[in-house]
């Protein structure tokens, strides 16, 4: 599997990088650029933020790869 962020990737990057990402933070809970209001920080401290732990987050990272990957793959370069 490619990986594309990681917990530490800020919230301004992530939905700069992938705007794709920007539903699934919003699913989760977590503020983003999109909702209004610019977010500072990484999404493992927006998520801690949110009371996730450490699991939570690891499959949280796994589940936004997965998405890019799927997202990636259906756009020509």
């Amino acid at each position: 599997m490619d990986k594309y962020v990681d917990k530490d990737v800020t919230i301004e990057e992530l939905v700069a990088k992938f705007p794709e990402s920007v539903k699934f933070l919003m699913d989760k809970g977590i503020k983003c650029i999109a909702c209004g209001e610019p977010v500072w920080g990484t999404l493992e401290e927006n998520a801690k933020e949110k009371g996730m732990d450490d699991q939570i987050i690891r499959n949280m990272v796994e589940e936004l790869n997965d998405l890019i990957s799927s997202h990636s793959g259906k756009e020509a370069d």
